[in-house]
């Protein structure tokens, strides 16, 4: 029964002893790295709310699939549907490009008492929130647009798009 604590207080010594001799050193970001490499798809991806005509922003967000935007996008899209009393009605969000974010903002849908907003924005799931108003209907960026194709939109052009696209959303769920 001795033998049993005397031989603890040896396995202590052993294993205290060959600690000291492992040579210390820092974890660096260089071996994060080397032990777990990037499972991203391509350099800069990022990730985006995702659902498609969801009853709520809760629902949305909820449901949304974990995938990485495709290397074609930037950002990422809103596209929110109101009641006359600012309840919504449908929310879409999605991966998009330069070219599908330069109209953001909000109009009425014609004779139906409704508004539609959209936004875009730059960041790993940016699009958590979305747009209600003229306010937070914008498209934001963290770096200049050096598109060279990029031209500012007037107000009448922007409210052109978004009456495209509100007719669009309307004719497909008719």
């Amino acid at each position: 029964m001795k033998s049993w604590p005397a031989a603890c207080v040896l396995l202590l010594s052993t294993v205290t002893k060959w600690i000291k001799d492992i040579e210390a050193r820092d974890f660096t970001a260089k071996d994060i790295v080397h032990l777990h490499p990037s499972t991203t798809p391509h350099p800069g991806s990022f990730k985006c709310f995702t659902c498609q005509e969801a009853r709520d922003n809760y629902e949305c967000n909820r449901w949304a699939p974990d995938l990485y935007c495709p290397e074609e996008t930037r950002y990422c899209y809103t596209f929110h549907v109101m009641d006359s009393w600012g309840n919504s009605l449908s929310v879409s969000k999605r991966c998009a490009s330069l070219h599908e974010c330069l109209f953001t903002g909000c109009a009425p849908l014609a004779n139906k008492g409704q508004q539609v907003c959209s936004s875009c924005c730059e960041g790993n799931i940016c699009n958590l929130w979305v747009p209600q108003n003229e306010s937070n209907a914008i498209f934001a960026s963290s770096s200049p647009l050096r598109s060279s194709s990029y031209r500012p939109t007037t107000t009448i052009l922007t409210n052109n798009v978004i009456l495209f696209m509100i007719n669009l959303w309307t004719f497909t769920r008719d």
